[in-house]
C-alpha cells in the first residue's frame, strides 16, 4: 500500500509550495553558513536573509508556482494566501533593516536572531495557507516558539527575561486552548480538513454542541494571538521588554498571519456556525476598542502606549471580521496590511532615535524635537496622524473601510463604538505631536538626534511617506483585497 502511494506521487504537485520551499531551503543554507562566518562579519548572514525575504515576496506577488491545494488538502495556495504572504514578507524585511544597526550597536546581534526571524516568517506563511487543523498548529507553533526566543534576545536584561517568561507561559496556555478546541471540532466532525469540517457542519453531520464548544476555544486562541482584550495581558510587557526591533517584528507581520489563521479557521472551516462566532468576534472587537484606547490614555512610555493602541487596532481589525462577507473580510485584510506598515514606522522611529544607553521610548524624550529636527518631527507627526486615523493619511481610510464592513454586516452598535473609540484614541497620539511641537526640551536630557547607519533614516522616510502616498492608491489596493475573496 505504501509503495503504491509513493509510486503515484507527482513532484509537479509541489509547485504551489515553491515560495515555502525556497524559504526553507534558503533558511537552512544560512543556518549552515552562519557556522563558518566570523562574528565580525555576521552582517553577511543578515543581509542575505533580507535578500531571501524579498526574493520569496517576489515569488508570492508574481504567483510563481500557481495556485492549488496540495498535500491532501493540508496546504492551500490562492490569491488570499499570496497577498498575505507578500505583506508578511515585506513587513519582515522592514524589521530586518531596522534591526541591524540597533542590535549591532548594543552588541546584541547574533546569527540566531536572523534565523529565528526567518523561521517565524516561514511559520506565518504556513499559517495563512493552512487547509487543515494540523497545518494551522504547525505554522502557529513555528511562529510562537521563534517569537519566544526573540523576545529574550538581550539575556542580560531582567525586563526582557520577565517579558519572555510571561509570553511563553501565556502563549502555552493559549496554544493549549486552541488545541483543545481543535480536538473538540475533530470529535464533532471526524476530520481535520477545514473544507471537510465545513461540509460536515453544513450537511448536519457534525455534533452541534461539541462543534460550538470547540468554536469557543478556537476563538479564544485566535484572540490571544491577536492580542485582543481580554487576552491581551502579555502584549504590553512583551512590547516594552523586548528589544525595539523585535517588538517591531512581533507587532507587524504576525497580525497579518493571525488574520489569515482566523479567516481559514472561522470563515473557511466554521462558516456554518458563523451566526454564533460572529457574536463572539464582535464582542472581542468592542472590548478591545474600549480597553485598548482607555488604557493607552494613561501611559507615559511610548512603547507601552503603542502596545495598548495595538489592542485597539486589533479591535478595528476584528470589526471587519465580525461584519463578515466578502466586503467585511476584504476590509479586515486591508486594515491588517496597512497596520503592518504603520506599526513598522511607529516602532522604527524609536529604533532610529535610540542610542546605546538611551532607548528613546518615553514620550517626554521627544519634547521640543521639532525645534532641533523639523524633518523628523514632521515624519513622526505623519505616523501618529495615520495611527489616529486623521485624513488624508491611509490610517483614516483603513478605519473607514472596517466601519463600513461592520455596517454592511448589520452591526451598527459596533460601528458607533468604533467611531467613539477612534475619537478617544486620537488624544494619546496627538499628545506625542503636542510634546514635539509645543513643549521645551528637558534640561540636561539626552539629545534627540536621528542617525543614518545602514540607511535606516532613509528607510524610515520612505516608510512614513507611504502612509500618505498609499492614500492615492486606495481604490486599487481595496480592489486587490476584494479579489482575494472573489468580490
Amino acid at each position: 500500500m505504501m509503495m503504491g502511494t509513493l509510486s503515484t506521487f507527482n513532484p509537479a504537485e509541489l509547485w504551489p509550495l515553491l515560495p515555502e520551499l525556497v524559504m526553507v531551503t534558503g533558511t537552512f543554507a544560512l543556518l549552515v553558513l552562519d557556522l563558518f562566518v566570523s562574528p565580525r562579519r555576521n552582517g553577511i548572514v543578515h543581509a542575505l536573509g533580507f535578500v531571501l525575504l524579498l526574493a520569496v515576496a517576489a515569488l508570492c506577488v508574481a504567483g510563481c508556482g500557481g495556485h492549488g491545494t496540495v498535500l491532501n488538502g493540508m496546504f492551500v495556495r490562492d490569491t488570499l494566501a499570496d497577498l498575505m504572504k507578500g505583506g508578511i514578507l515585506l513587513a519582515s524585511a522592514l524589521a530586518f533593516v531596522y534591526a541591524w544597526p540597533f542590535l549591532r550597536e548594543r552588541g546584541l546581534y547574533k546569527g540566531e536572531i536572523t534565523l529565528l526571524m526567518l523561521f517565524a516568517t516561514l511559520g506565518m506563511m504556513l499559517l495563512v495557507s493552512a487547509g487543515s487543523l494540523v497545518m494551522v498548529y504547525l505554522g502557529l507553533e513555528m511562529l510562537a516558539l521563534s517569537s519566544y526566543a526573540l523576545v529574550v534576545t538581550d539575556r542580560d536584561s531582567p525586563v526582557a527575561s520577565e517579558a519572555g517568561m510571561k509570553y511563553f507561559v501565556l502563549g502555552a496556555l493559549a496554544s493549549g486552548m486552541l488545541l483543545f478546541g481543535m480536538s473538540l471540532i475533530y470529535g464533532a466532525t471526524g476530520t481535520l480538513d477545514l473544507a471537510q469540517i465545513n461540509a460536515s457542519a453544513q450537511g448536519g453531520g457534525a455534533h452541534c454542541d461539541l462543534l460550538l464548544a470547540g468554536t469557543v476555544f478556537v476563538v479564544a486562541g485566535i484572540a490571544f494571538k491577536f492580542g485582543a482584550a481580554p487576552f491581551h495581558m502579555w502584549l504590553p510587557d512583551v512590547y516594552q521588554g523586548a528589544a525595539t526591533p523585535i517588538t517591531l517584528f512581533i507587532g507587524s507581520a504576525p497580525k497579518i498571519a493571525a488574520l489569515g489563521m482566523a479567516l481559514r479557521l472561522l470563515d473557511g472551516g466554521l462558516s456554518p456556525v458563523s451566526d454564533r462566532w460572529h457574536v463572539m468576534v464582535a464582542a472581542l472587537s468592542a472590548l478591545s476598542l474600549i480597553v485598548g484606547n482607555f488604557a493607552a490614555l494613561m501611559q507615559t512610555n511610548l512603547r507601552r502606549m503603542l502596545a495598548y493602541s495595538t489592542v485597539s487596532h486589533v479591535g478595528f481589525l476584528l470589526m471587519g471580521v465580525a461584519g463578515g462577507g466578502a466586503e467585511g473580510n476584504a476590509a479586515a485584510l486591508f486594515y491588517a496590511l496597512i497596520y503592518a506598515v504603520t506599526s513598522a514606522a511607529a516602532f522604527g522611529l524609536i529604533t532610529l532615535m535610540a542610542r546605546k544607553g538611551f532607548e528613546a521610548d518615553e514620550i517626554d524624550d521627544y519634547k521640543g524635537l521639532a525645534s532641533r529636527q523639523p524633518l523628523m518631527a514632521a515624519l513622526i507627526l505623519g505616523v501618529m496622524a495615520s495611527l489616529a486615523g486623521v485624513p488624508p493619511f491611509i490610517g483614516f481610510f483603513a478605519k473607514l473601510t472596517v466601519i463600513e464592513g461592520a455596517l454592511n454586516g448589520g452591526l451598527l452598535w459596533l460601528a458607533i463604538v468604533g467611531i467613539i473609540c477612534a475619537v478617544v484614541g486620537a488624544f494619546y497620539y496627538l499628545r506625542v505631536i503636542k510634546v514635539m511641537y509645543f513643549d521645551q526640551p528637558v534640561e540636561g536630557a539626552h539629545p534627540m538626534l536621528a542617525h543614518d547607519e545602514g540607511g535606516v533614516k532613509w528607510l524610515f522616510m520612505v516608510n512614513a511617506g507611504l502612509l500618505l502616498v498609499l492614500s492615492i492608491f486606495l481604490q486599487p489596493l481595496m480592489a486587490w483585497c476584494r479579489s482575494a475573496f472573489g468580490a
